[in-house]
């Protein structure tokens, strides 16, 4: 029931990394009802540098079995994440970022459900897929494609890593031409990685790349500049884009 369930709240980057053997141990191997929640995650932390960014988490969480990965883009699918979390009776990792993010379609969302991805937009020249606090900019720099450019593309906010929504996505990669995924975390081992490997396997053959934090360390900056820097803002993923249809 709701009221035996246990929320355990950490910044991301120590929760997955500190806490990771009671996670893989205590929680999932155990199979107990606790809501782990990641706070400040990806590059929220700022200038504190890569010592405070979580951009680890998604690919070590993929690797334990029997754990829910799931990184909401705005206050409806907050909220929606917690309610489903509470009821449910098995470990699920929530993620959440600190910046305010605007609503993505306030006036008729799509239902918000485990393992079900949101179509924010649809398009069929490229599908742009999105998680987290990157879905607003994808969502951006889908509009600016359609106004500069006449490029039609589908926005999906992939807001559960683990498991993921394979047949939407054999949707997608079945209607549009090209395929862009982008994610506050590192490019190894995340949404990026994940939708790879499901297209590979499944015959997909379609231009795709992943957006993301490259291995390095990060610039020092804000949560923007380092947005800016690395591409995951509005001018940066459109032009991906172009450059995927090219």
């Amino acid at each position: 029931s709701a009221g035996k369930r246990v929320f355990a709240v950490s910044p991301a980057c120590f929760l997955t990394a500190r806490a990771l053997e009671q996670i893989k141990n205590d929680v999932a191997y155990s199979n107990n009802p606790v809501n782990l929640v990641g706070i400040s995650a990806g590059v929220s932390y700022g200038a504190l540098g890569s010592t405070h960014h979580s951009l680890h988490d998604f690919a070590v969480l993929r690797a334990i079995n029997n754990i829910t990965i799931v990184a909401p883009a705005d206050n409806f699918e907050t909220a929606e994440a917690i309610k489903q979390a509470a009821y449910l009776h098995t470990p699920v990792y929530l993620r959440f970022g600190k910046k305010v993010m605007p609503s993505l379609d306030e006036n008729n969302p799509e239902p918000f459900v485990f393992g079900k991805g949101r179509t924010i937009k649809t398009g069929n020249d490229v599908a742009i897929i999105a998680t987290g606090e990157t879905v607003y900019p994808a969502l951006e720099a889908a509009r600016k494609l359609e106004d500069d450019f006449n490029i039609a593309a589908t926005v999906i906010s992939m807001h559960t890593i683990k498991p993921l929504d394979c047949d939407l996505l054999a949707q997608v990669a079945a209607d549009c031409k090209a395929i862009l995924t982008v994610e506050e975390h590192s490019v190894y081992g995340g949404l990026g990685e994940a939708c790879a490997s499901w297209l590979l396997k499944n015959r997909y053959n379609k231009p795709f790349d992943i957006m993301g934090i490259p291995d390095e360390y990060t610039v020092t900056g804000s949560q923007s500049e380092i947005f800016n820097h690395y591409g995951l803002c509005e001018q940066g993923i459109a032009a991906k884009v172009l450059q995927l249809l090219s």
